[in-house]
């Protein structure tokens, strides 16, 4: 549990929690899609968006395990509208068919949570022959944005609130290869290395959220597209990390954000009042922060947008 907190001007702080930082918000009649809602801050996402009333969307990989997150909350909350869905963000196929069965329920969409991730992993290429962490947490999620955007516009536009997309990032951003983004590089296993791949992915997050923030804003769309960091939370996205797995349930109690805290900034960026017409930057401890200097280079997000745009395309 971190247990240092000095507020910043939201009035949040680090030791913050997901309920805190919502308490006293009405989100009913929103409906959100929660990425990676099977397990860590996903889970405890959607725990919280539909104590305040959100209907939320689990879209997850393993449904089992978000059918088991879905009985939590139902019998913590009664009331709780919440369904799940597969998805599997490394497949394009998947995304694909997800949107199409999620269009063809009818439901609106207000919130895009794109929080699912894996971290550090060992070289390993996706179902669609791309490196699994850029594959996983960029590509997937921005063909997934693509694909529901003009249902987002047109939520807003019928319901006259402010849709958001979330991107979950990380810190680690400021750790990628040296030129950022390997456009020419992605699926090189020989110089391959799995935490500047995990910090070239995360870079990738706020690039997406900064330049979709940039388009939205030139359309009029009533939508905003911010990203942030979560905190050092303790997690399963630590499998692949023996090493770091120790130094966390060693030293973890003092300054690492449980479940709870990790959530906060979140579900502050999906829904607190304060966020209400800020687009394009980029979260920290419930607040607003300052990604790296590559993360806030125009071009490169441009950039970014035409080469992802290609490889979904494709």
């Amino acid at each position: 549990m971190w247990i240092f907190g000095i507020k910043g001007e939201s009035g949040f702080s680090a030791s913050s929690t997901a309920e805190e930082v919502t308490e006293g918000i009405d989100g009913t009649d929103l409906i959100a899609i929660v990425t990676g809602a099977s397990c860590g801050i996903g889970a405890e996402t959607a725990r919280v968006l539909a104590l305040r009333g959100v209907h939320v969307i689990l879209a997850v990989r393993n449904l089992e395990s978000g059918r088991a997150v879905a009985r939590r909350i139902v019998k913590e909350i009664p009331n709780a509208k919440v369904n799940v869905m597969e998805l599997d963000l490394s497949s394009m196929a998947s995304i694909r068919k997800f949107v199409s069965e999620y269009n063809a329920s009818g439901l609106p969409l207000n919130l895009l949570i794109n929080n699912a991730g894996v971290m550090a992993t060992p070289f390993m290429l996706s179902q669609d022959n791309l490196e699994l962490q850029f594959a996983t947490n960029h590509i997937g999620h921005f063909l997934l944005t693509n694909l529901l955007l003009e249902k987002m516009k047109r939520t807003a536009h019928e319901c006259r609130k402010e849709g958001r997309i979330v991107n979950v990032s990380s810190n680690a951003h400021q750790l990628p290869y040296s030129e950022g983004i390997r456009f020419d590089k992605i699926n090189d296993e020989k110089s391959y290395n799995r935490i500047y791949a995990y910090g070239q992915s995360k870079l990738a997050n706020i690039l997406h959220a900064t330049e979709l923030a940039r388009r939205l804003m030139e359309q009029g769309a009533q939508i905003t597209a911010n990203s942030l960091h979560p905190g050092a939370i303790a997690t399963n996205l630590l499998r692949h990390n023996g090493f770091f797995d120790g130094i966390v349930n060693w030293i973890g109690k003092y300054i690492i954000k449980n479940i709870p805290q990790g959530a906060a900034t979140t579900c502050y960026v999906a829904l607190h009042p304060q966020v209400e017409g800020l687009s394009g930057e980029y979260f920290c401890d419930s607040n607003v922060s300052l990604p790296s200097s590559l993360a806030t280079d125009a071009d490169l997000a441009k950039k970014l947008w035409d080469f992802s745009l290609n490889l979904t395309s494709q």
